[in-house]
């Protein structure tokens, strides 16, 4: 039997009255135990921010994306893509040349950024769902369309199954502007406005509208030339693999993203809150630890009599020293322990049945409750900072106890 753990544990469970120590360690207790439990609570809330932003942008954006490393636009036809291309790990290919225009309907005028895209842009992303109003179509017959971010299809007041064309202006390369004739140094097209989309990022909503590739080239005066290369994966295939795959053959002039790295402000500005949520944390739950040091130093004058009697029967300075060490241990640990209980269950009971909720009108935001996702690895981490804070904190009147045994000051 460890007897220094036995007596640390009667001293902390047993029954006895109620006085200030024993107040004094239930408080403890609660601060270390509240303090976790925010800890655990703050990180799966982050955690389904995370998985939400995820989401959103899997919608949109595709699960490769290759870029020039420098200029706007660059030719894929060559050798070199032609191999990389025909790799089995691939399933789709979207051609997407973009750049910005001017968007005129009746009176009102309206800079956006025109995303051509060819006909399997709508396998590679799940824009169909994010369709609020009509559908995506790019071209029927000779009629060109266009799918407006809501914000945008509600500056220019326009909706799909309206007759009137929108008209796109787009100044041409390498065109001086003849200010005898400025509209000379424009191309000009019209489209109809068959589909609008809500991403609920204002960059997508207020600016861009998505057309035919063929449309964009001629209005960009563009022959063979993108801005990308959208690629969408055999299902099952490893995303880092191909990516790796892809990066050796068409070489370093080109850059080749994951979803992650399409939209990386977003998730690094996240991930920066949450460990930045985790430090303010961790060092109010430091300031909560240190309130064990108060009823362990109390407890050791009350036991003085307990440690001349200990010592009378052979105990030895280490085992005293011990029996205390685990008397504040155990008021941490209990802390800690009901902290992750009630920061894990208050994560499942917010995840499954939304109790807090984001604003008093439904539908106001993307999701109506915070999101929470609790994560093993995050329990796991708050686990162990919480332990090595606590331990920390013990070490001082633990020392202060070897002194004044060394001294004889219990004799």
């Amino acid at each position: 039997m460890n007897l220094p753990l036995f007596i640390a544990k009667r001293y902390l469970f047993s029954k006895k009255s109620h006085n200030a120590i024993n107040v004094i360690s239930i408080v403890s207790v609660c601060g270390i135990a509240v303090a976790t439990m925010a800890m655990v609570t703050a990180l799966s809330v982050f955690n389904g921010f995370g998985d939400l932003v995820e989401t959103t942008f899997s919608a949109f954006d595709p699960e490769l994306k290759i870029t020039a490393v420098k200029g706007k636009v660059f030719d894929y036809h060559s050798a070199v893509f032609e191999k990389a291309l025909k790799s089995p790990d691939i399933e789709y290919i979207s051609e997407s040349l973009e750049d910005n225009v001017l968007f005129r309907f009746n009176d009102r005028q309206v800079p956006v950024l025109l995303k051509g895209v060819s006909e399997d842009f709508k396998y590679l992303t799940q824009l169909d769902k994010l369709i609020i109003d009509g559908s995506f179509k790019l071209r029927e017959d000779v009629v060109d369309y266009a799918t407006l971010g809501s914000g945008l299809a509600y500056t220019l007041g326009v909706r799909p199954g309206f007759v009137a064309p929108v008209e796109i202006f787009v100044p041409k390369r390498d065109v001086q502007v003849n200010l005898a004739n400025p509209s000379a140094g424009f191309s000009q097209g019209n489209v109809q406005v068959g589909g609008v989309f809500n991403l609920n990022q204002p960059q997508f909503d207020e600016q861009m509208a998505i057309v035919s590739i063929e449309l964009a080239r001629t209005l960009f005066r563009y022959s063979n030339e993108v801005s990308s290369l959208d690629i969408k994966l055999n299902e099952g295939v490893s995303l880092q693999k191909a990516k790796k795959s892809i990066t050796e053959i068409i070489g370093d002039e080109y850059l080749v993203e994951d979803r992650f790295e399409q939209q990386k402000e977003s998730y690094r500005m996240l991930q920066i809150e949450k460990w930045v949520t985790f430090f303010i944390l961790a060092f109010i739950l430091n300031i909560a630890a240190f309130n064990v040091v108060g009823p362990l130093s109390i407890l050791i004058i009350e036991k003085k009599n307990d440690i001349k009697i200990l010592k009378s029967m052979g105990a030895g300075d280490e085992t005293i020293a011990r029996i205390f060490l685990f008397e504040g241990w155990l008021i941490s640990f209990t802390g800690i322990v009901i902290g992750v209980i009630l920061g894990v269950g208050q994560s499942f009971l917010q995840q499954h049945f939304g109790l807090l909720k984001l604003g008093g009108t439904p539908g106001a935001y993307l999701v109506d409750a915070y999101p929470v996702i609790v994560k093993f690895t995050d329990v796991l981490l708050t686990f162990l900072t919480v332990c090595f804070i606590c331990i920390s904190t013990i070490i001082y009147p633990i020392r202060n106890l070897k002194k004044q045994l060394s001294v004889n000051a219990f004799n």
